[in-house]
């Protein structure tokens, strides 16, 4: 279910989480804070960014699973999306959008060198 779209610059930004994800203000001002400022220099080529949380094993505590995906719609492009799976969503969060930033700068430095 989303919890939150907010356009940046031309990039929108919607954060979805699944019923086991206590999705408060908190969590939704973290998560827009850090895609914003992992992305803030793709912003003129990024349409929409989506983020998916979720708490694969929600009844056991500990353990590997929160879970964030973060898919980027990119301007002429194919969209883009990460995964990454962490004891805390905070660090599942902070590993996606890492991954994601560098991805980018990847796919979107190879079509300035072309």
């Amino acid at each position: 279910m989303p919890i939150l779209t907010r356009t940046t610059k031309n990039m929108k930004i919607q954060i979805n989480t699944d019923n086991n994800i206590e999705g408060g203000d908190e969590l939704t001002q973290q998560t827009q804070a850090l895609v914003e400022s992992a992305l803030e220099r793709f912003a003129d080529h990024i349409t929409r960014v989506e983020v998916h949380l979720s708490d694969e094993n929600s009844s056991h505590k500990g353990g590997i699973d929160k879970r964030c995906v973060m898919e980027a719609r990119l301007e002429g492009m194919q969209p883009v999306a990460v995964t990454d799976e962490a004891e805390t969503m905070d660090e599942a969060v902070n590993g996606a959008a890492d991954k994601l930033e560098k991805m980018l700068d990847h796919e979107l430095g190879r079509l300035d060198h072309r």
